[in-house]
């Protein structure tokens, strides 16, 4: 009945040398998801499954450093050797096909779907992968985003995705085992739309929400992770870690 997430990158805005950005690999029993698949994180992927066996793709938004290798993922499907029984399943915000598609130049999406079957989030959104059950949570960004909830076994796993302090995110960490959190910003941006958490306001989501272990990715530029880690651990008042690229965690 274990559940683990692979970190495949966690970097933000862009990829770095040994490290891509957004990219997770959920497994639960036999099921396996994709969560987020930011630049470079396919290759990493396959290092650890087979991209043609996942039984679905999450995705929180569509901000580019968490979906655009799913060009690459379209690539190795029809081309590259990999062989899907049927359409890989991919749950994401409204509007990801188009955008796939324009990459390709092309006005219509209907070719896409030998590939991926394509299915809208909305809050609430529930997914039952033979017990791993999957559930969006509204999150606030400057895009639609959604934090991810995941549960298996009596376990559960809560990812936020990106996302500025809000009920949502604490909805979806609650009572948590891990929540998995980004923390972009070393301060609040003074007089810009809020988009992203300091390592001090992931700490104090996790606490609000109940959750009993707190992992730090997507820090941005002007963090360092470990510096990040450091910051939160001293306003949750315990040890907060951060993610690392090919580490594997349980839930």
């Amino acid at each position: 009945m274990t559940m683990t997430v692979t970190v495949l990158g966690t970097a933000a805005p862009a990829p770095l040398p040994g490290r891509p950005c957004s990219g997770y690999l959920l497994r639960a029993g036999e099921r396996s998801v994709w969560v987020d698949a930011g630049f470079g994180t396919l290759a990493a992927l396959r290092a650890h499954a087979d991209p043609a066996a996942l039984d679905a793709v999450w995705i929180s938004h569509l901000h580019a450093d968490h979906c655009a290798d799913l060009v690459a993922a379209f690539y190795a499907l029809c081309y590259g050797g990999l062989e899907a029984a049927g359409p890989i399943p991919v749950y994401a915000p409204a509007g990801l096909a188009g955008r796939l598609a324009g990459f390709f130049g092309r006005p219509d999406t209907a070719f896409l779907k030998d590939t991926f079957a394509f299915h809208d989030l909305h809050e609430g959104h529930r997914v039952d992968l033979g017990g791993l059950v999957l559930t969006a949570h509204a999150v606030v960004h400057d895009v639609e985003a959604y934090a991810l909830r995941a549960r298996h076994g009596g376990r559960t796993l809560a990812y936020s995705g990106d996302s500025a302090p809000c009920p949502g995110l604490v909805a979806a960490a609650r009572g948590a085992d891990l929540l998995l959190c980004e923390a972009d910003h070393d301060a609040p941006p003074a007089g810009q739309e809020r988009a992203h958490l300091t390592p001090e306001e992931a700490a104090a989501a996790a606490a609000e929400a109940g959750a009993a272990r707190l992992v730090l990715t997507h820090t941005g530029p002007s963090l360092t992770p470990e510096a990040a880690a450091s910051r939160a651990s001293a306003a949750l008042g315990r040890p907060v870690a951060h993610a690392r690229e090919d580490r594997t965690l349980r839930v």
